[in-house]
């Protein structure tokens, strides 16, 4: 007779329990309890933490990307995959988001194409700044001069480029957190032609920053 492995039936019920969830810090429970209790990830879980993004209440959403960043990496690929299949701009913010605090390299050409996608509303204006962010994180985490070249090209374009004062501030940001000297130019070049005082600021301290 052929059973169920106690971890399995536990994740079974956890998932079953969020989908029964009847209030928001029902949900937020089950979401916790589920990531806390996948010790063998499973693509069920993962399923339902990504399902959870579309959720009503923001804080169950959150949750859910919290859960995500932490069952990382197993969790990149479903969440490139989601990305390109959900219409939903809510839950597309929350992938971005959630593979922004990841990190991983495999999620350098979707944050670098959200990035060089010019939208008009402040929702999806900030998403490309957390987008920007994540190319940072990832720029100062990869091995690859190639990633590390895809997301200094895509962020020189950020600072040089939109008229989106807080993209173009997203981006000083993550250069200088990449911590090479190789882009000091692009941030003088930058400089020169900044108009914004707060990112004119930003500028001269991650130039002074990089010099040391």
């Amino acid at each position: 007779m052929n059973t169920i492995p106690i971890s399995d039936r536990t994740s079974y019920l956890l998932i079953d329990q969020f989908r029964r969830a009847a209030t928001m810090a029902e949900a937020v429970a089950a979401i916790e309890a589920l990531v806390a209790d996948t010790t063998e990830i499973s693509e069920e879980a993962i399923a339902v933490l990504i399902e959870a993004l579309s959720h009503h209440h923001p804080s169950v959403a959150v949750a859910a990307v919290n859960g995500l960043v932490q069952l990382a990496p197993a969790t990149v690929e479903p969440l490139i995959t989601a990305f390109e299949t959900v219409s939903d701009q809510g839950v597309q913010a929350y992938i971005i988001q959630a593979l922004a605090r990841i990190g991983d390299a495999r999620a350098v050409e979707l944050l670098a194409e959200v990035v060089g996608v010019s939208v008009a509303n402040h929702c999806q204006g900030n998403v490309r700044r957390v987008a920007a962010r994540g190319l940072g994180h990832i720029g100062r985490l990869a091995n690859d001069p190639e990633i590390i070249r895809q997301a200094v090209d895509k962020l020189t374009w950020a600072l040089l480029n939109p008229e989106d004062w807080g993209l173009r501030y997203a981006a000083v940001v993550s250069l200088e957190d990449m911590a090479s000297p190789e882009v000091i130019p692009t941030l003088e070049q930058a400089l020169k032609k900044e108009s914004d005082q707060v990112v004119r600021v930003r500028l001269e301290r991650a130039i002074a920053q990089l010099r040391v």
